[in-house]
């Protein structure tokens, strides 16, 4: 009986190589095996790029080709069945004469769902679904997210002193570590946009890009609907496109995208439904207070990274989010800060 667990364990872990390089698409792994032994695998490992199937036939040796039409192909989610940036997954599997196939789950997309299952039963293959769907789900949660919701994934990020404060009301406060710091940069890696408010635009100055960790920078937003940025600051001279969102202005200034949203109506339906037309599939949100409050009151979030530097105390400032509508996932610790995962219920 072979080890359905272990193997599609093995695409998961080969999925994970894709993040923040492949959205809005998927992450995928795939696994060929031939009785025990892995003879192909490969991932998605660019956006546009050929899908982890086609990764995984490539990478079968010359001496093991002959196994392929009796082996086992393990795959994290269901062939796609249409033809879009590359042909179709599930005619490859076909041509290639596998004669089995195991999928953790079906592909919610619109242009799949189903069909490419569909098609490979039809074509005499014996079809597995659900090994490990549910870690196969929690990989892809912005690719469910997005096409199950149409809005991409939320995830709040703030940090806080052991007293309960974001920052100051004048000036910046440097509150976490350098181990969170590359945290932070991490979640930006693979978070296709980020997110913040007027206020933390101007006492930060930050340039919302990230610079330690492998991988892309998300896309910059601001939400600045008064157009009270100052021309000054840095994310308008480091030659990197930067949208805002605005009720005063619209059109296009150089690198800079003003998209104008509806006044007097909330806000956040109208930023996430933007990213959503922009195929963004996960959007960080970091701050300010007020920006992040809203969030946390509209429902329309997922996760939230809480950092509190436990030995720092700023006395006084801008007081930290609280949280309403979650439940405790995970903590882990960094010398003196303590990070905290949630999720919305």
């Amino acid at each position: 009986m072979p080890n359905h667990q272990l193997y599609m364990q093995r695409c998961l872990d080969l999925a994970q190589r894709g993040a923040g390089r492949v959205a809005p698409n998927p992450l995928v792994g795939a696994v060929l095996v031939h009785e025990g032994r892995i003879i192909g695998e490969g991932w998605h490992q660019q956006y546009g790029g050929p899908h982890a199937e086609v990764h995984c036939v490539q990478s079968v040796l010359p001496q093991d080709q002959d196994f392929i039409k009796v082996s086992t192909l393990y795959v994290s989610l269901e062939p796609c069945s249409h033809f879009g940036k590359t042909p179709p997954c599930a005619q490859l599997i076909i041509e290639q004469g596998i004669p089995s196939l195991v999928i953790a789950m079906q592909d919610p997309f619109a242009k799949v769902n189903g069909e490419g299952i569909r098609q490979l039963q039809e074509a005499g293959i014996e079809v597995t679904v659900g090994v490990m769907e549910n870690e196969a789900r929690t990989l892809n949660k912005a690719f469910l997210t997005f096409h199950q919701q149409q809005r991409p994934l939320v995830t709040l990020k703030w940090a806080q002193t052991a007293d309960g404060f974001i920052g100051k009301t004048d000036t910046r406060l440097l509150i976490s570590n350098d181990n969170s710091n590359r945290l932070v940069h991490q979640l930006r890696a693979n978070h296709a946009a980020i997110l913040i408010g007027t206020n933390t635009a101007i006492t930060d100055n930050p340039s919302l890009t990230n610079r330690h960790w492998p991988g892309a920078s998300p896309t910059r937003l601001v939400l600045d609907l008064q157009d009270r940025l100052p021309k000054e600051l840095s994310m308008f001279h480091d030659g990197l496109p930067l949208t805002i969102f605005s009720e005063q202005r619209s059109g296009t200034e150089g690198l800079v995208n003003y998209v104008p949203l509806a006044a007097d109506t909330d806000s956040i339906p109208q930023i996430l439904h933007w990213c959503y037309t922009q195929g963004l599939n996960s959007l960080l949100v970091e701050g300010g207070a007020q920006l992040l409050q809203s969030f946390i009151q509209s429902g329309k979030w997922d996760e939230a990274i809480v950092i509190t530097n436990t030995v720092l105390l700023a006395g006084d400032g801008i007081v930290a989010p609280e949280l309403s509508g979650h439940k405790f996932s995970n903590e882990i610790h960094y010398s003196t800060d303590t990070i905290q995962y949630f999720q919305r219920l």
